[in-house]
């Protein structure tokens, strides 16, 4: 079973489309945006992003994970998990981050606070001394968060918690499985409470932490009710100016995967809010969620790069968020799931020259700045209300502009410096083909002025 099946398994709406599965959610407030201006990708560049799902400190959550889920679905959890390595060791974190660090790579990778009933990474997990653990926090301190946003993946991955007594519930059934029916029924406060204890436990072990990941079909059914707690409980655990949440996943088709950006309220006024909803363009292609079905690059992107899963996305101009499983990527020592990722970077990397790797947060907090920043024409000048400041923001003016502009938010005042190449667009430089103008300057929070 697929435990992000999104759409048969885990909201049985399959024939009603992907977009009927969004219906639960609440956009909120939107500013009109003026004819003639229309805001870009940053830097006019295409976002690409990986998330990492089912990874921790140490413990190889499919060795764990997999007799848990046979104790509920006995006919469909039948892997061999004892002959599957209990540890993911910390060479194998360093030797993939240091590799992407050198690419360019960037992304989510999940701690799983308590993974699968283990231990707890901000106390102690057994099998691993103390000393080992605090080790690999402070690897994924130090390599990781540059590069990558850190969220909980629930509790456990596995059985339900009870945030009063820190142990599992006692009822072994479907109904206290993370990945299953814990989420029916729960409102907003309900999740927030569960979200947020998860969130204390990376705040305890010093991870940073600005969204969630949901494992399997958590909050299917409860789509408005999860984007509200997940807002809620990131602004109150680590006061996250733009929360966010990875839920969904749409593996083919040309339904849209650009970020949702939901519950927007007060966005002139003192705390402006929302939430943003990352979507998945791909399945786990690389190496399964448990390490033993070994993926294809050729499922993401073709050899000549012009065709593949990601191509499609590419050539629309949305961001690609590749999904992987870390035991898939370790793939039991063998590293399959690992050498196919280099592969797809490859052949990204020498059929597209406008990409740009980005994690979950910065490409939520641009979608924030994108679709919530007022904009209006006044003659020779464009006004800016922004609720969210945010850096390489990109907008065209369908017009060709006569003299250099420049940009003033407050008392601070920089001109623009023009490029020929629109590929070589970046804060503070502008571009003019003679038919429209693309301009790429750090959106400050509050009023921005460009004039020429």
């Amino acid at each position: 079973m697929k435990r992000r099946n999104f759409f048969k398994t885990a909201c049985g709406l399959a024939a009603a489309g992907p977009a009927a599965l969004l219906l639960g959610t609440v956009a909120g407030e939107r500013p009109p945006l003026p004819a003639g201006i229309r805001v870009l990708n940053p830097k006019n560049r295409t976002p690409l992003s990986l998330i990492i799902d089912d990874s921790t400190c140490l413990v190889n959550m499919a060795h764990f994970a997999v007799p848990q889920f046979a104790e509920v679905f006995p006919d469909q959890y039948l892997q061999d998990w004892r002959a599957l390595p209990r540890e993911i060791p910390d060479a194998f974190v360093r030797r993939f981050g240091e590799w992407c660090h050198g690419h360019g790579v960037k992304g989510k990778f999940s701690i799983v606070p308590y993974p699968a009933c283990t231990g707890w990474i901000d106390r102690f997990i057994p099998g691993w001394t103390k000393r080992e653990l605090d080790r690999s926090l402070d690897l994924v301190r130090t390599l990781m968060v540059p590069d990558w946003d850190i969220h909980p993946e629930m509790v456990s991955h596995t059985w339900a918690v009870d945030t009063k007594t820190g142990r599992p519930y006692p009822e072994r059934t479907e109904r206290f499985q993370e990945n299953w029916g814990y989420s029916e029924g729960k409102s907003a406060d309900e999740l927030a409470v569960y979200l947020a204890y998860a969130l204390r436990i990376l705040k305890n072990a010093g991870l940073p932490c600005e969204g969630i990941t949901t494992p399997g079909g958590f909050g299917s059914q409860v789509l408005a009710e999860l984007a509200r707690a997940t807002l809620e409980s990131c602004r109150a655990v680590y006061a996250a100016e733009i929360p966010h949440y990875f839920r969904h996943a749409f593996e083919a088709g040309g339904e849209s995967v650009a970020p949702r950006v939901e519950y927007a309220s007060d966005l002139e006024g003192p705390d402006p809010r929302c939430v943003v909803s990352i979507i998945g363009c791909t399945g786990d292609w690389f190496g399964n969620w448990d390490g033993l079905q070994a993926g294809s690059a050729d499922r993401f992107i073709a050899q000549d790069a012009k065709s593949g899963r990601l191509a499609d996305v590419l050539r629309r101009g949305e961001p690609a968020v590749l999904v992987c499983h870390w035991p898939g990527i370790y793939f039991n020592g063998e590293e399959t799931g690992f050498r196919i990722f280099q592969e797809v970077v490859r052949r990204l990397h020498s059929g597209f020259s406008n990409l740009m790797w980005m994690k979950l947060s910065e490409i939520s907090r641009y979608w924030a700045a994108k679709e919530l920043t007022r904009i209006e024409r006044r003659g020779n000048a464009v006004r800016l209300q922004a609720p969210f400041a945010c850096p390489c923001y990109t907008f065209q003016l369908d017009e060709r502009i006569p003299s250099d502009p420049a940009w003033s938010c407050g008392r601070e005042t920089a001109p623009f410096r023009r490029t020929a190449n629109v590929l070589k667009l970046d804060r503070g430089r502008w571009f003019d083909d003679g038919r429209k103008a693309i301009l790429c300057f750090d959106l400050a929070k509050g009023e921005n002025w460009v004039r020429w």
